[in-house]
């Protein structure tokens, strides 16, 4: 039991400490967007992944430039024979002793080959044998040793590789540049996420705020018609009416502070933090004049300026005007090259490849393990590889060559109409957002005003409930899509300025036009409000719809 507790202790004292590291970082108080986004990237895993796409394109790199270069090893080697089909040939065969062979030149002929033929039967003439030494010893020579030392150096130069190495290398540097595209898109879809999370949070937080309120005026309605009531001048009628309309508010404040709960984690999980971190926020969309966000601001300021007039903005979206440039049609085009020198490298597998070779080696046969490399190996060449027949290898990949060619050109020309598209659609939707924040000006002021005439009316007896429910739901409404207005221009300002850097939506992504909101329609008695979008705010850049307050 004791092990177990120190056990849990230790599990929670490193726990705590990651959490720490992770939190010291985060500066204190509420964070703006320009804090917001400083903290993401470095913790970006999309972001890191396509760093690691960098770093492999350069490995590439290197690793394509040493076909250029000599080539130099050292080999080391040691056998051990534990059988040999050269045991016993080359052992002297001992026969019975005799004198010394000796000729006598003077001898008559039958007598000098009558001694020949007796130093041979014995043995006195060929000391070891045919392939023995002159002195009997076979020991020196390398058949069937028990025991083989070797020590190689290896030497080989490239001197011909018909357009291999280079076209190897035009390739690595175009999926260096073709990482380095990856990387710049990953780190403009980051910070377009962020910021669309940042002000998908400060959204939730003002909903949550505007239930809330709502919430509370209709408690207030119904103490007051309660107190009626109380007093004779109010029918059961009434106060039912305000409780029930009391009572529909509240699952509202409920769903929007879950979809508040869920837009904090998403940016939490973008931002690496634990989830019981108390995150606060700066922005709060409450701002009349709106400025573009300052991490956003000189990359839309110009843009916006030119798209400030709708004529003018109509004219622009339908003339042939420069566009901005795309990282991803830059990457389509580098995919065409990369293709290209692709098929460069299939057609010199055609050609032939000559190279120089060196192989110098120490050899060394003990009898025991204390080698002495007496012997040696030295020897120079050159070779020439030209492939004749290969079974059909080369036609085929020629034909795959030539495939990816056309479809990575047929791609360059349809990300090239995609991202015009694209481009425009951006700026479409920064015109409606604006224009539909500007249409919002005055609105809550005014709905403001009428909920209060409304109150008032209905405390001197002067107007029924109905009419002071409608004033609240139009109030709510107006506050909700002043927020959400203002929420939709900001993140179309951020859209627009990551423009250059993020990847092309196809048609009917998120880029399709968001239909207009939606008013609520005057009850004749308060309905039951209905979840919206399955409980979730609804990103209307992504989503192509406004988020709702949960109003009928």
């Amino acid at each position: 039991m004791f092990l177990r507790a120190a056990g849990m202790v230790c599990l929670l004292a490193i726990t705590s400490g990651a959490a720490y590291a992770q939190t010291a970082a985060v500066p204190p108080g509420p964070l703006t967007l320009e804090q917001v986004l400083a903290l993401a990237e470095p913790k970006s895993e999309t972001v890191a992944i396509a760093q690691a796409g960098i770093r492999r394109a350069e490995g590439e790199q290197i690793r394509a430039r040493s076909g250029e270069l000599p080539q130099l090893s050292v080999t080391a080697s040691y056998d051990r024979a534990l059988a040999s089909e050269f045991e016993g040939v080359f052992d002297v065969n001992q026969g019975p002793s005799c004198s010394p062979f000796a000729l006598n030149p003077t001898a008559p002929i039958e007598a000098r080959v009558a001694e020949i033929e007796r130093a041979i039967d014995c043995g006195a003439v060929g000391g070891g044998g045919f392939f023995g030494s002159s002195d009997g010893n076979l020991n020196n020579l390398p058949f069937g040793r028990k025991n083989t030392f070797r020590v190689l150096l290896n030497f080989s130069q490239n001197l011909y590789s018909g357009g291999r190495n280079g076209a190897q290398q035009d390739v690595a540097a175009l999926s260096h540049e073709s990482a380095g595209h990856a990387l710049t898109t990953a780190r403009g879809q980051l910070l377009y996420e962020v910021a669309q999370a940042y002000y998908d949070a400060v959204l939730s937080d003002r909903l949550v705020a505007i239930a809330a309120a709502t919430l509370e005026q209709a408690g207030a309605t119904l103490k007051q018609t309660q107190a009626g009531f109380d007093a004779g001048t109010q029918p059961e009628f009434e106060v039912l009416r305000a409780r029930v309309s009391r009572d529909n508010q509240s699952p509202v404040l409920i769903r929007q502070r879950a979809n508040r709960a869920v837009a904090f984690l998403r940016l939490k999980q973008l931002l690496e933090l634990p989830a019981d971190y108390a995150l606060e926020l700066a922005d709060g969309l409450a701002d009349e004049a709106l400025p573009p966000p300052p991490a956003f601001a000189e990359r839309v300021v110009t843009v916006e300026k030119t798209l400030r007039d709708a004529e003018a903005a109509n004219a622009v979206l339908e003339a042939n005007v420069s566009l901005p440039e795309r990282t991803a049609v830059d990457d389509a085009a580098t995919t065409v090259r990369l293709r290209e020198a692709s098929l460069k490298l299939v057609e010199a597998q055609k050609k032939p490849s000559a190279s120089l070779n060196s192989s110098y080696g120490r050899i060394a046969y003990p009898d025991n393990l204390l080698p002495t490399f007496n012997r040696s190996n030295w020897t120079i060449g050159a070779s020439m590889t030209l492939p004749i027949l290969t079974g059909g290898r080369q036609r085929g990949d020629e034909a795959v060559a030539l495939a990816e060619l056309a479809q990575a050109k047929s791609q360059q020309k349809q990300v090239q109409e995609l991202a015009a598209l694209d481009t425009r659609s951006a700026w479409a939707e920064l015109i409606a957002s604006r224009v539909a924040w500007e249409a919002t000006a005055g609105t809550v002021q005014q709905a403001q005003r009428a909920y209060q005439i409304a109150n008032v009316r209905f405390t001197n007896g002067v107007s029924t409930q109905l009419e002071l429910s409608d004033a609240r739901l139009s109030l709510q409404q107006a506050e909700a899509n002043r927020t959400v207005a203002a929420r939709d221009l900001q993140v179309a300002r951020a859209r627009v300025a990551l423009l250059p850097n993020l990847p092309v939506s196809t048609p009917g992504g998120f880029n399709a036009a968001p239909p207009p909101v939606t008013q609520p329609q005057s009850p004749s008695v308060p309905a039951s409000p209905q979840p919206q979008n399955g409980g979730q705010i609804r990103n209307a850049s992504a989503q192509g719809a406004q988020p709702q307050v949960g109003l009928q």
